[in-house]
């Protein structure tokens, strides 16, 4: 297995497949890094030259990944709950954040429901 970001890539994937695997690049983001590194997006990884590998890295080094963006993301939602922003709050009570419905559905934010006693429909 390759290592790049500190993660450990597949092996018998396509390159463009396989750096989707890092925390914060997608497919897009993936096709972009490899037109950057002079790398041609069917070779398998398994097939990779070292020299390839050093110019994805250095290429994916540009953009914040992995652990820094878990982190930044982690405290971006912080920062709302402290301040008491709507988005905030609908966190802190684990309800979904961007105006979905709740009445029905909602149900892998809100956990398994809780009968309430003497309720009738």
């Amino acid at each position: 297995m390759a290592r790049i970001a500190g993660v450990d890539i597949p092996r018998d994937k396509r390159v463009v497949v396989s750096l989707t695997y890092v925390y914060g690049i997608g497919l897009p983001t993936a096709q972009q890094i490899l037109k950057d590194a002079n790398v041609s997006e069917d070779t398998r990884v398994k097939a990779l030259t070292e020299d390839e590998l050093n110019r994805i890295r250095t290429e994916i080094q540009k953009y914040v990944v992995e652990g820094d963006l878990r982190r930044e993301v982690t405290l971006n939602i912080k920062r709302l709950m402290e301040i008491g922003s709507y988005r905030g709050i609908r966190h802190r009570k684990g309800l979904p954040v961007r105006g979905q419905n709740t009445r029905n559905n909602a149900r892998t934010r809100k956990g398994k429901p809780k009968a309430i006693t003497g309720k009738k429909k």
